[in-house]
């Protein structure tokens, strides 16, 4: 990958260090290397959250405010969904226009106009016994099929979304009157989806309903993988709540999802997937749960949260490291694997079979939180060494030096959780935010778990 300019703001970086006098060797000049060095790191976390804060500020669809599915810099859209708004995605931005405001990217009442405006779309959009689709045409409103069948209510995408929302309520609890209003319309959100529907009457959640093709996707949700924060929420719920048998038969499997096994030396803690019997999962499903679901402290009768997240960033590292495939650049700056673009299109990556060469920028950035350094050396390479890989709105969505490939694209639900998931790991904001929700709070002791 051909190396371009870097950054202004790493260009007053690299200033400062090369006229700090670091060329004498004394001992003063050591320790302003050291300092500068510290002021590297919180730079460049500061500009790649700015620069992933952007895409959901400047690149949203206009009139919904909402996170575009995906934002092409080639624009080359092969299927023209240019204006296709993402329910997920936007979950994880309006988590991240919050991290805008604490930055100082924003001001308050600017993510508040924006915040209105979402969440006015959102009441007016297609729902389904409360759940949004996974898609919506963001001009108006309307469902965007995913796929066929999939044209009804995501409670998956529905569970993202609300995540975020009920952060953002937390932020403004106890503002002005306007700022009331805007909690007041997001709990009504919160409070209209019928998550229980979602059972069909049986102890577990349907991922889809259509009101064209019923239940036909059949899709229960169990075992560990990204929905663990669907669940949560449906114990949660202050209208529509699910009973812990739900939870406990239906996610858990009956107590089969703490059969966990070995890989790279590390406990997987939980068994990964339902339906196959691969060790473990792509790194989102460390992250987008997590986003304001707290795994520090976070335990019940199956797992320990925290160790099951680290264990899951590192045994990617190492997997990075060993290399078994022998692609290209693999190392310990290079890592981390993911459900992103591809050279086949879009591919669920992760270690084993599905390892196609591919690296995506944010499954080891989003988990800074787990593998500071490890995350920081990857960090450090795509700005200082590979910034071809990097453009308006972050790093690109993935890249192979194998191939040699790469394209100037990006996808919602893999830039949104880089600017919440570093700011959890430095202040923990969106943690903060989201366990102080007296209804989750009150769901989670329902299901069993011990919280920080």
């Amino acid at each position: 990958m051909k190396k371009i300019t870097f950054p202004i703001v790493l260009i007053a970086l690299v200033s400062t260090i090369v006229f700090s006098g670091c060329s004498t060797g004394s001992k003063k000049s050591v320790e302003k290397m050291q300092e500068a060095e510290i002021s590297l790191e919180d730079s460049l976390m500061d500009l790649v959250q700015y620069q992933t804060f952007q895409y959901f500020w400047d690149g949203a669809e206009p009139v919904s405010g909402m996170a575009r599915e995906r934002i092409h810099m080639d624009n080359i859209y092969p299927q023209n969904d240019q204006n296709v708004v993402t329910l997920g995605g936007s979950g994880f931005g309006v988590m991240a226009i919050l991290v805008g405001v604490e930055r100082g990217f924003i001001t308050r009442k600017q993510a508040l106009e924006r915040f209105q405006r979402i969440v006015a779309y959102l009441g007016k959009a297609d729902r389904f016994h409360g759940a949004w689709p996974h898609w919506l045409d963001g001009p108006t409103g309307k469902v965007k099929p995913f796929s066929k069948k999939d044209d009804g209510g995501d409670l998956v995408e529905t569970a993202f979304m609300i995540q975020g929302l009920l952060a953002v309520a937390e932020y403004y609890k106890g503002g002005n009157e306007t700022e009331q209003q805007l909690v007041a319309d997001i709990q009504q959100l919160w409070e209209e989806v019928e998550w229980d529907w979602y059972t069909q009457g049986k102890d577990v959640l349907y991922w889809h309903w259509s009101p064209n093709y019923g239940w036909d996707m059949n899709f229960p949700v169990g075992g560990y993988n990204e929905c663990l924060i669907m669940y949560v929420l449906a114990a949660s719920s202050p209208t529509h709540p699910i009973d812990a048998d739900v939870y406990d038969k239906g996610w858990a499997l009956n107590g089969a999802i703490a059969k966990d096994t070995v890989y790279y030396g590390l406990s997987t803690v939980l068994n990964f997937y339902e339906y196959n019997d691969d060790p473990i999962g792509p790194l989102f499903w460390a992250h987008y749960s997590y986003l304001g679901l707290n795994p520090k402290g976070l335990k019940d009768k199956y797992a320990d949260y925290w160790k099951l997240n680290v264990n899951h960033a590192t045994i990617h590292y190492r997997y990075a490291l060993d290399n078994p495939k022998n692609y290209k650049g693999y190392g310990e700056n290079q890592w981390g694997f993911t459900s992103s673009y591809s050279m086949r299109g879009y591919a669920g990556h992760r270690p084993g079979k599905m390892d196609l060469g591919v690296i995506s920028p944010t499954a080891a950035l989003s988990s800074f939180p787990y593998t500071p350094e490890e995350s920081m050396n990857f960090l450090k390479y795509l700005y200082l060494e590979a910034d071809s890989l990097v453009g308006k709105y972050g790093p690109y969505d993935a890249y192979s030096q194998t191939d040699n490939w790469y394209l100037p694209r990006y996808l919602a639900i893999d830039q949104g959780p880089i600017p919440v998931m570093i700011e959890n790991y430095r202040t923990g904001l969106l943690w903060n935010l989201f366990m102080k929700n007296e209804d989750v709070l009150a769901g989670l002791e329902k299901l069993g778990f011990e919280t920080p």
